[in-house]
């Protein structure tokens, strides 16, 4: 049997943490620091209990327009919002290259994503588009938890060390994530082919004797046509820290309920800062929508089979807007590798990465090796 390592969680240690800049919100009981309760709208007292309502604006949340402040942004003016961009204090991580920000107060953190010490030395400070909009945390820490202790109990093959270390855990961290959505008309022209199947019965000679048959056949018309499609909140990950995969097993999120950015959602919990830019965002945003569009298309060919011959896609009022969504993260280490557990903020649902127990693995196909040749040899009993 193999010798684990004990798992290390390296969730907790983290101090509270802060964006960078931003203001300290004091209880109106007894002048403590608040942070945000979730699943509420206000701000909770950790040391008199006093909820502190938050004050939601009833505007709605602006589209901007992405042309005008991609140009706006290379020629170095203001931002196609009328504002310049905010001036952020960030950290990487020397490790997994995490963003992160840190207030001006922290001279010591861990990163959240694979648990390294951050350098404060290596601090920069960035000019970042500043979020439109938030999606506050719902779902608790201990509820959060709960789903990470279960999803570990319920790893088959898992070592057995890691399953005791699921009993001992008892933080995750809270962590805004960075994300973009675009918003665009398009219009698109397709050529290509429709394919409708027909039988036809056909006469063959099978070792001498002829047979009739029924064979299916295709019959191609070229067919051209156009679609018009509107794409309402494409959601870009705009992190590079976790796997894609993991953030898009996340969804769906309820982005209806988005609310205007308020630091004060952001109280209690760490942000990292975009490293998929806008403009890079968007590429990715229209390569999902051509997959759409490409599947409209086919409906719209119809028939039994469509080839698309050649596709002109226009994109039109296109906007975007940059929003922050909620997970909790646990990021531990086992035999000196980096795992992570993410969950939903807003719905529970979980991802992860998990370690593999060899020897488990090894007894199981054993065992089914065994059972095999025990079936054979009461076969070859029965049978003699």
């Amino acid at each position: 049997m193999a010798d684990y390592d004990e798992a290390q969680n390296v969730a907790d240690e983290f101090k509270e943490p802060e964006l960078a800049e931003k203001k300290e919100f004091k209880c109106k009981n007894c002048g403590a620091s608040l942070v945000f309760e979730p699943g509420t709208t206000s701000m909770k007292c950790p040391y008199c209990g006093a909820e502190n309502e938050i004050e939601i604006g009833d505007e709605a949340i602006e589209e901007l327009d992405l042309d005008e402040y991609l140009a706006k942004l290379e020629s170095g003016g203001e931002t196609g919002d009328g504002n310049k961009l905010e001036e952020v204090s960030t950290v990487a991580c020397s490790s997994c290259g995490a963003v992160v920000t840190l207030d001006a107060n922290i001279v010591s953190d861990e990163c959240p994503f694979c648990g390294t010490k951050l350098v404060v030395s290596n601090e920069s400070t960035k000019k970042m588009i500043k979020p439109k909009s938030v999606l506050p945390f719902k779902v608790k820490s201990e509820e959060a938890l709960e789903s990470y202790r279960k999803w570990i109990k319920g790893l088959w093959f898992a070592p057995p060390k890691l399953k005791v270390y699921a009993t001992q855990c008892e933080k995750l961290a809270g962590m805004y994530l960075p994300y973009w959505t675009y918003d665009a008309q398009t219009e698109s022209d397709y050529r290509g082919l429709r394919g409708d199947d027909y039988t036809e019965t056909v006469t063959v000679t099978v070792n001498g004797k002829t047979e009739t048959r029924t064979v299916v056949k295709t019959r191609w018309t070229p067919v051209s046509g156009h679609i018009g499609l509107f794409f309402d909140d494409v959601l870009i990950p705009a992190s590079k820290t976790l796997d894609r995969k993991k953030m898009d097993e996340l969804e769906p999120w309820d982005l209806e309920n988005l609310v205007p950015y308020e630091e004060k959602f952001l109280s209690g919990f760490r942000t990292e800062t975009y490293q998929t830019g806008l403009r890079e965002g968007y590429e990715d945003a229209k390569n999902i929508m051509e997959q759409s569009i490409r599947e409209e298309v086919r409906r719209d060919i119809g028939g039994d089979h469509q080839k698309i011959t050649g596709l002109s896609i226009q994109f039109s009022d296109t906007t975007f807007k940059h929003t922050l969504l909620p997970i909790w993260i646990s990021a531990y280490r086992f035999k000196a590798k980096v795992y992570r557990f993410i969950v939903n903020g807003r719905t529970g649902k979980v991802a992860g990465d998990r370690p593999w127990c060899w020897w488990k693995i090894a007894l199981f196909v054993l065992g089914i090796i065994a059972v095999l040749v025990g079936i054979y040899y009461i076969y070859t009993l029965l049978n003699k």
